[in-house]
């Protein structure tokens, strides 16, 4: 059994540890973040009593403290206190220890050896020589078995070599440890207090070469590979080992820590994908440690920030025109954020830039002429999409020149004027340019004949007539027009707003006209249940009282011949009067058929041809004339009283 002065020098050595220890303690206590370490208040364990990394031992932690800590269970670790607090401390979370009845009172000469045994547990003589708390406590109690001064110093002894033992073991003094043991062991009843140290001493044993293994694995910058002979492998050797052991929990922090600054380091690289990475790797070795939420967050605040920013100069890229570049720093953007705030708004703009040229589909528009002051027709923006274009063989009405049906393509979003060209829309071109429509410059047209209940011709009718023949209103549809005069038109005004108008396509009419629709008419199969164009109804009546013999049986609209434009409801793409009121001159081609047609909505056009394509019901139009699919063929030069135009804008 060593004697006290050699326990006070092992004392004296371990002293000087004991007080650097205490000191990093005491940092770690009030400056955890210094080290990299997140104090929680939910933590089983207590805080690290040293650093693993150079001095590579065992640190037992206390017990879990209680859910609501005392002022008394605040500062530095229990264990790095003085060997009499941490035996005081375990008395007081401890039952009481039943003695047993003391049948006489000590003797003079007892309290004596029992007074001698106190000094010796105060000056911290625990064993070794005769002078020492445990040979006087001893010898005590062979003078009194039931002596309860003597039982309890015997008992202060056993708990404050243990608390001794406790210490050495959480410093990762073995030595120290062991021997402090073997006096343990020697005292009397001491079994029950000296196994279980004796385990914590076995286990430091075994882990205290994994512990000096892991910190220079940490030092060689083996962290969490390669796998099988890393640090993190270590640290959980010891953690199976010693599941409580701090140096290995702190260890596996200081792991999990340099995951996250390669995290921290790909961000500030913009390498989101390695950063992405690395949080996966680190979620694996502590999926729920608050260094790994902090840098989390960290992380999701600069990618958003660097999404957003990205974001940014896609719309500018976009602004600029620069459709490209601008899908290219939009994809990144979303690459990086893929829930990022107004991606999704940017994303339409982008397909609205690519299809409509900034515009959405409905939205309404007029292009201001760039050297005088006026502007082109209102226009419409069409949406992309396909349609069957033709009829089938059992559609009522069906004409060969309607099939074979296909299938078109409108890849591409267009704009349509809203109505026919107006009457007074054409006046200012022909006043503004100094053309000469074909109703003049050949001579006349078709006026409609109350006495005969039809069309005739008329060498004096120009475009500013109504269908009768009389001087039209600024807004009624412009008639006798040729589908020269429309073209003609179209490219004044390209030149004066600096865009490119024309005639619209026949695919792109019939898609424009039936909006959607697979029906006869764009509003249905028969006849129609509300006011939707200016067709031949079976209530209208001419001035004279005239009906038409084949009409919308029901069918009133108020009007014969052609009605101010927009008189009536918008078809579904917002486009007025698409079915009625007028027929309208397309940029096709005439072709009795549709065998190699195109299967996109361009015009189908031959070099030098003469006649072209007319679509869409008019005033005068029978039922099966007015259906979507219907078409007709005339010359270029055509001037009728129940045809007009309108124009289309290239986005």
């Amino acid at each position: 059994m060593p004697n006290t002065e050699t326990v006070r020098r092992q004392r004296a050595i371990g002293g000087a540890l004991g007080v650097a220890v205490l000191a990093f303690a005491l940092f770690y206590h009030f400056f955890p973040q210094a080290l990299h370490v997140q104090r929680t208040q939910n933590t089983p364990r207590s805080a690290l009593r040293g650093q693993p990394a150079v001095m590579g031992f065992d640190q037992r932690p206390q017990a879990a403290p209680p859910s609501v800590a005392s002022e008394i269970d605040a500062g530095p670790p229990i264990m790095l206190a003085p060997a009499a607090v941490i035996a005081a401390r375990h008395r007081e979370q401890s039952t009481d220890i039943q003695l047993p009845a003391q049948k006489t009172p000590d003797s003079p000469e007892l309290v004596a050896l029992l007074d001698r045994g106190d000094k010796a547990l105060a000056a911290d003589r625990l064993v070794g020589g005769k002078d020492s708390a445990a040979v006087l406590f001893a010898s005590a109690l062979k003078q009194q078995a039931d002596s309860h001064r003597a039982l309890a110093g015997m008992e202060e002894v056993r708990a404050r070599l243990a608390a001794g033992i406790e210490q050495d073991i959480a410093l990762g003094d073995a030595d120290a440890a062991r021997e402090s043991l073997a006096a343990l062991k020697a005292l009397p009843s001491s079994a029950p207090v000296a196994a279980p140290l004796q385990q914590k001493l076995d286990v430091l044993d075994k882990v205290r070469p994994l512990l000096g293994q892991a910190a220079a694995q940490l030092q060689a910058g083996k962290t969490t590979q390669p796998r099988g002979d890393s640090a993190l492998d270590t640290y959980r050797k010891v953690l199976q080992l010693d599941p409580e052991n701090a140096v290995a929990e702190q260890g596996i922090n200081t792991v999990q820590r340099s995951v996250l600054d390669k995290a921290l380091a790909a961000v500030a690289q913009n390498d989101f994908a390695a950063a992405d990475a690395a949080l996966a790797e680190a979620a694996t070795i502590l999926p729920e440690s608050q260094a790994l939420q902090d840098t989390r967050g960290r992380i999701e605040g600069m990618r958003r920030q660097n999404a957003t920013t990205m974001l940014a100069q896609a719309r500018s890229a976009l602004d600029a025109g620069n459709i490209d570049l601008a899908a290219q720093l939009a994809a990144k953007a979303q690459q990086i954020s893929p829930d990022l705030a107004g991606i999704d708004d940017f994303n339409e703009r982008m397909t609205n830039a690519r299809l409509y040229a900034s515009y959405k589909p409905g939205q309404v528009f007029a292009d201001r002429f760039l050297d005088a002051a006026g502007q082109a027709p209102a226009m419409v923006v069409v949406p992309t999409g396909t349609f069957t274009m033709g009829s089938p063989e059992s559609e009522s009405g069906h004409d060969a020149n309607e099939a074979p049906a296909h299938e078109v393509q409108v890849a591409k979003g267009f704009a349509m004027a809203r109505s026919a060209v107006t009457i007074g829309q054409f006046r200012d071109f022909v006043r503004a340019s100094g053309y000469v429509p074909q109703s003049q410059s050949l001579g006349g047209g078709s006026v409609y004949d109350e006495q005969s209940g039809g069309l005739r011709d008329d060498a004096s009718a120009t475009w500013q007539d109504d269908y009768a023949g009389k001087p039209g209103q600024d807004r009624l549809p412009v008639i006798n027009v040729s589908w020269n005069d429309a073209k003609a038109y179209a490219d004044w005004l390209s030149k004066r707003s600096g865009k490119t108008y024309r005639l619209p396509s026949e695919a792109e009419f019939e898609y424009a006209l039936r909006a959607g629709s697979t029906t006869r008419y764009w509003w249905g199969d028969g006849n129609p249940s509300s006011r939707v164009e200016n067709l031949t109804g079976g209530n209208d009546r001419s001035g004279s009282g005239r009906r038409w013999s084949n009409a919308f049986t029901g069918y009133k609209d108020g009007y014969w011949g052609p009605a101010p434009v927009m008189s009536f409801a918008p078809n579904p793409f917002g486009l007025y009067d698409m079915g009625g009121n007028v027929s309208e001159w397309v940029a096709d081609c005439w072709h009795d058929n549709y065998v190699r047609a195109p299967r996109t909505a361009e015009a189908w056009v031959n070099p030098g041809c003469a006649r072209r394509v007319i679509r869409g019901g008019s005033w005068g139009s029978a039922p099966n004339m007015v259906r979507s699919a219907y078409r007709q063929g005339a010359s270029a030069d055509l001037r009728n009283a129940r045809v007009g135009f309108r124009v289309v804008r290239e986005l």
